[in-house]
């Protein structure tokens, strides 16, 4: 199976961009790319997100999370970070929207007048995503969140990032990281892959790097 494409710098301001003046919730679209691209998160789980998940009661950020197990790709809990100014600027934003809108309200005095259990991201009516049943031959169950991976791929496409989508974001996350030379340790920790011959796989043949090798040639 080929990899996911890695989008450059350059590719994912053009995508904020054109998703800052197209659509029908442009916050959330700006939030949604941001938070893809700065946490490396499945789509699953950004749509299993809660508010409490990113604020605490009083309203300030939770700067250190967690991807709770419950929602977690693999059932196995890992460390979130909300650090990254972008991140937080675009989420600020976009929950300033879901106010104005008043969309998953709680009380006033509390995170920042928003339900704590309601989903961070929501539908453009502001109602939860929905998720899609599955059942294997064997009579396993799976749930997958459709129309957010839709969404994604859509931000990518409009923008014109070829073959781009949540699997692109979450290994350029991964790439961008070993870019800067962190631990491959740190990196699996983030994207909560259990094997580290994995992300070894994700971050090989950087498209960037090999490049770099051609241009110091001659």
């Amino acid at each position: 199976m080929a990899k996911a494409p890695v989008v450059e710098e350059s590719e994912f301001r053009h995508a904020l961009k054109v998703a800052a003046v197209t659509g029908q919730s442009k916050e959330r679209d700006v939030a949604l790319l941001w938070v893809a691209y700065g946490t490396g998160m499945m789509p699953n789980e950004l749509a299993k997100l809660t508010v409490g998940d990113y604020l605490t009661a009083d309203g300030t950020l939770r700067a250190e999370s967690q991807v709770r197990p419950e929602i977690a790709f693999n059932g196995v809990a890992r460390p979130l970070y909300w650090s990254n100014k972008g991140v937080v600027s675009a989420l600020d934003s976009y929950l300033e929207a879901r106010i104005k809108y008043g969309y998953g309200m709680g009380a006033l005095e509390r995170y920042r007048g928003l339900n704590p259990e309601s989903p961070l991201f929501l539908a453009v009516d502001g109602k939860p995503f929905t998720f899609t049943r599955r059942v294997t031959p064997s009579g396993q169950e799976s749930y997958s969140c459709e129309s957010l991976t839709q969404i994604i791929r859509r931000l990518h496409t409009q923008a014109g990032v070829e073959a781009g989508s949540a699997l692109s974001a979450r290994r350029t996350f991964g790439v961008r990281l070993h870019r800067k030379g962190y631990d491959l340790r740190h990196i699996q920790v983030l994207l909560g892959v259990q094997s580290l011959t994995a992300v070894k796989r994700m971050v090989d043949a950087d498209p960037v790097r090999l490049g770099a090798i051609v241009a110091r040639a001659i």
